[in-house]
C-alpha cells in the first residue's frame, strides 16, 4: 500500500505546479480498499467553481494514467 500511495503522490506532484499557479493545491487524504483516492482541495481549489471539472479532467486523469488500478478520485471537501 505504501508504494501505491507514493505512486499517487508522484502523479499529484506532476500536476501541482498547475494548481499552485492558480493559488490552489491538493492533499492526499486516503486510498480506500475500493481503490478510490480521496483528496482535500486546498487554497483556491477549495472555493473555485471550476474545481469539480479540474478534479475530473486534470487530477483524476493524471492519477489514473500513473496508477491505473485507481477506480475514481473524490474530493472530501466539495459539495
Amino acid at each position: 500500500m505504501i508504494q501505491l500511495l507514493e505512486r499517487v503522490e508522484t502523479a499529484l506532484d506532476s500536476i501541482r505546479p498547475y494548481l499552485e499557479a492558480d493559488g490552489g493545491n491538493v492533499k492526499l487524504v486516503e486510498v480506500t480498499d475500493q481503490m478510490v483516492v480521496k483528496l482535500e482541495l486546498l487554497g483556491n481549489c477549495g472555493s473555485c467553481p471550476m474545481s469539480a471539472m479540474t478534479l475530473k479532467a486534470g487530477v483524476e486523469d493524471a492519477i489514473k494514467r500513473a496508477v491505473p488500478e485507481i477506480t475514481s478520485v473524490q474530493a472530501v471537501n466539495v459539495a
